[in-house]
């Protein structure tokens, strides 16, 4: 953006902040990567509208909640980054059974929110390393529950600043898989936010997660915690979370591990910089000193061949990976 172009925030009431150059590495769990030109975390869902709409409509965008799941190569990213984490963290029981929950909140805290609500089956979020927005971008999961078999709707919103309510059936949704697809009707958004808007289908334009509504079982608090610190202790027997990294790298493949395949290939332990596919758990790439983003990089590409090559695998990455090399 030009100078002018730049103005514009200013110009806008915006309650939120705005930085410039941030160094990525500080927001992603790998603790690797380049600089943002610009980063802007909302106060809430309605300055966040302001900003969409004080935009360019060319100016490059990239949402960031936790960083747990995505890698920023070492020559940054030209354009802006919208920090979720710390910013969208409403959180509150909607109705029955029901807690409103915004993109911001990790996972950790839905699953003790749930507990103290006395709500079953949210138990699984404390083992998701992000935010709920992207786990629903994802459908993101582990030990057998996924986080689109909670979700009642959603809010989104667009590139103008619009926000929409949607339901389960707009979207495509599989293994770490959601794609919008066309809807013969959207139900306009309501009661929260700013401007709601009605429109006849998804557009071809992209929309980002800013809330969802999710539906749990009545429980109790003692069981539902008890839950919660058994996985917890299941998740510090079984990964390498005394190391940067960003959680599972790669998608389990149909009726099989990743991390067996990775292991059967003699992969565990492989070393690029200071990159290393974790010999407590195949399926982690973990940073163990110095590692660069393009490091980390290059080690997924190698496991991608070599698995490949001696199963005839084609495994894929469940990391997004953004920016420009150095």
């Amino acid at each position: 953006m030009n100078m002018s172009e730049i103005k514009q925030f200013s110009d806008c009431k915006l309650r939120g902040e705005l930085r410039h150059n941030v160094a990525m590495n500080k927001h992603v769990s790998w603790r690797a990567g380049g600089v943002a030109e610009r980063m802007y975390q909302p106060a809430d869902v309605a300055d966040l509208q302001v900003f969409l709409r004080s935009l360019p409509v060319d100016e490059p965008l990239y949402v960031v909640g936790l960083g747990s799941n995505l890698l920023v190569r070492d020559g940054g990213v030209r354009g802006t980054v919208l920090l979720m984490h710390g910013a969208l963290k409403e959180l509150r029981v909607e109705s029955a059974n029901t807690l409103y929950v915004e993109a911001g909140v990790a996972g950790a805290k839905l699953a003790r929110f749930a507990a103290t609500h006395q709500l079953s089956g949210a138990a699984f979020f404390a083992g998701i390393p992000g935010t709920v927005g992207g786990m629903l971008a994802m459908n993101a999961g582990c030990y057998g529950s996924e986080t689109w078999q909670k979700v009642q709707r959603v809010l989104v919103i667009n590139r103008r600043g619009e926000l929409f309510q949607r339901s389960a059936e707009d979207y495509e949704i599989g293994y770490r898989h959601v794609a919008a697809r066309p809807s013969p009707q959207s139900s306009p958004a309501s009661g929260r936010g700013g401007d709601r808007e009605k429109h006849d289908s998804i557009p071809a334009q992209e929309e980002w997660f800013v809330a969802a509504w999710l539906k749990f079982e009545a429980g109790d608090s003692d069981t539902a915690r008890q839950e919660i610190k058994t996985l917890l202790n299941k998740r510090i027997a079984t990964q390498p979370l005394n190391l940067p990294n960003a959680g599972s790298v790669f998608r389990n493949p149909p009726n099989d591990h990743a991390a067996r395949l990775i292991e059967l290939c003699g992969l565990k332990g492989k070393q690029i910089g200071g990159a290393q596919v974790s010999e407590k758990h195949a399926n982690f790439i973990v940073n163990v000193g110095g590692s660069t983003a393009a490091d980390i990089e290059n080690l997924i590409k190698e496991v991608l061949d070599v698995v490949d090559m001696k199963t005839g695998v084609k495994l894929h990455p469940e990391v997004r990976i953004i920016g420009e090399a150095a």
